[in-house]
């Protein structure tokens, strides 16, 4: 099995390491490609005005001055040629990917590109503990993720659909176990403008988030790791509402 590794954070990030280390043991065929810098929050972006540039790391370990979407359009068209990859890995993410977050995300971008191309593709993101922000706990993708991904290749999901894995803030003994979610909501509430003034007095902004959470409703992704357990969620591309498309159908 050849698996292409990608992720958001940049190729010098932990989570690119332990995704590598999960990788290897279910296959002696990966290959990673993943951005020079950060390029969290990104999206599905593409760069279209300027050329993209590509270094080799180490034997079958890229970097691409680019997005995460770039990434994997640069592994499956150009370094790995004919042989396209049977699956694609992004993440580790330093972070969760829950709720509306996932919109935003590069790691789930790397994931959706791949499923795009029509390869089976999997985000995996470990939560941070708001209470202990620097005491990221990355034994916990390390000892559940490869059973992860040997269970959901074994069930063959739709390779169009993007499975996006959180897993929650704690020891990798505490979980409670897996459980398939939906997406949630992220309370927008949170969402701040930080506004600083440099040297010359002259302003500028950061975005912020405050740290509490949003009340959760049971069965989703953030319900789950909020809870302790392992989030498998089912994305997809096609955006199209179906109800509404129904209840508009009488309209033109």
């Amino acid at each position: 099995m050849r698996i292409l590794v990608t992720n958001d954070d940049g190729i010098t990030a932990p989570g690119i390491d332990v995704l590598q280390t999960i990788a290897h043991a279910l296959s002696d065929d990966v290959w990673v490609v993943a951005p020079e810098t950060d390029q969290s929050g990104v999206s599905r972006s593409i760069t279209l005005h300027e050329p993209l540039r590509l270094r080799e790391v180490s034997r079958q370990v890229y970097a691409v001055k680019g997005t995460p979407a770039d990434c994997v359009i640069m592994g499956t068209r150009h370094i790995l040629g004919d042989t396209l990859p049977d699956l694609i890995l992004s993440g580790v993410n330093r972070g969760q990917n829950l709720a509306d977050d996932v919109h935003y995300s590069g790691t789930i971008a790397g994931a959706m590109e791949g499923a795009m191309l029509g390869i089976p593709s999997l985000a995996l993101s470990l939560a941070i503990s708001s209470a202990n922000h620097d005491g990221i706990i990355w034994d916990m993708p390390l000892a559940h993720g490869k059973d992860v991904v040997e269970k959901l290749l074994a069930s063959g999901w739709d390779k169009n659909v993007v499975l996006n894995i959180n897993f929650p803030a704690c020891q990798p003994d505490k979980v409670q176990g897996t459980i398939l979610t939906t997406q949630g909501r992220r309370s927008h509430g949170r969402l701040a403008m930080d506004e600083r003034h440099d040297t010359w007095g002259r302003p500028y902004y950061w975005f912020g988030f405050a740290p509490r959470r949003k009340s959760s409703e049971e069965g989703t992704d953030t319900w789950a790791v909020h809870n302790d357990m392992i989030s498998v969620t089912p994305l997809k591309a096609n955006m199209t509402d179906l109800d509404v498309t129904s209840a508009l159908k009488d309209v033109f």
